[in-house]
């Protein structure tokens, strides 16, 4: 007889691709990971998986199990979301979703005044650029750029518009000079920010074309390592106007090539009758609106302390010029 609890292992590594990966995100360790795999393989009478180019893929009859597993799942969660919303009260955790940047730097300082007024709810903070599945409950709300999303049953909200610039330090700009207009750009170094073979900060604020015109000669996952590059003069990059607002030494570039993205707050509709989901949920939507000029132009931001003022450290690179 098979084990309920070996059916997510399955699940996770059908979604992965390996028995690594899948013990990563379950918290288990590799070869446990193979061990249940094989339990369940055996209860079951056949093989779940196969190896295609590298990665477990499932075989067929793995396939049709995944079906119903994937049932499974979605049931599960469904009575997790249910259960959330018979919960009269405002304690237990909010765990919100947001990508880099937003998540680490804005919101940690924003949700206070939450805190201080809800000091019962813990707030759980995920800062990922992937879009979690909220019928999943990888999150309870997500702050998602330009749409809501594709997944069925959300409530969603377009709250304010970030506007994103190219911008570069002074000591680039006095050593390479500054570009005249957007042809130009494709003589200089630039600085992105890379996740899943796609250009983050180019995706965000849509500016003509596909790809950056800029030779690239840095580039990191990370939000806090492009401002740092930037910073140090690697070159040219783009950037959302309020991430610079406490950054020294960086200088806009081809200010009429300013371009905007909407950010939307998302949850799913089960969650909308919890009485903390929905005070966090309307808390966040005020704090975004409240902060737009921010967003929209790089003002300082309506929260004393914001996010960036307290990392300065990383991002205060010396220039030649100064």
């Amino acid at each position: 007889m098979s084990v309920w609890s070996d059916y997510p292992i399955f699940l996770a590594i059908a979604e992965s691709g390996s028995l690594t990966a899948a013990g990563a995100k379950l918290g288990i360790s590799q070869p446990t990971a193979g061990r249940r795999l094989r339990a369940l393989e055996e209860s079951l009478g056949g093989a779940l998986v196969r190896k295609s180019g590298g990665a477990l893929v499932p075989t067929e009859f793995g396939a049709d199990v995944l079906k119903h597993v994937n049932r499974m799942n979605d049931e599960a969660a469904a009575i997790s979301r249910r259960s959330v919303t018979h919960e009269d009260n405002l304690s237990g955790p909010v765990r919100i979703s947001a990508s880099q940047g937003l998540g680490d730097f804005w919101l940690p300082i924003a949700m206070r005044e939450f805190s201080l007024k809800y000091p019962d709810i813990l707030i759980d903070i995920n800062v990922d650029f992937r879009a979690v599945n909220l019928a999943q409950r990888e999150a309870d709300i997500a702050l998602r750029w330009l749409s809501p999303g594709t997944q069925n049953s959300v409530i969603g909200r377009k709250v304010v518009s970030f506007g994103f610039g190219f911008y570069a330090a002074k000591e680039y700009i006095a050593r390479r000079g500054m570009p005249k207009s957007f042809a130009d750009l494709s003589s200089h170094d630039g600085c992105r920010v890379m996740t899943d073979g796609e250009e983050i900060m180019w995706k965000y604020s849509t500016f003509d074309g596909d790809t950056s015109p800029m030779r690239p000669v840095i580039q990191s996952d990370s939000i806090g390592a492009h401002i740092t590059a930037i910073a140090s003069g690697y070159g040219i990059g783009v950037l959302a106007h309020g991430a610079i607002s406490e950054v020294p030494g960086l200088v806009p570039v081809l200010p009429d090539y300013s371009h905007s993205a909407d950010l939307w707050v998302v949850a799913h509709e089960d969650l909308r009758k919890s009485k903390r989901m929905r005070a966090c949920f309307d808390y966040l939507v005020e704090a975004l609106r409240r902060d737009e000029a921010h967003f929209a132009t790089g003002s300082p931001s309506v929260f004393p302390e914001h996010g960036y003022s307290h990392v300065n450290s990383l991002h205060a690179v010396p220039s030649a010029a100064e």
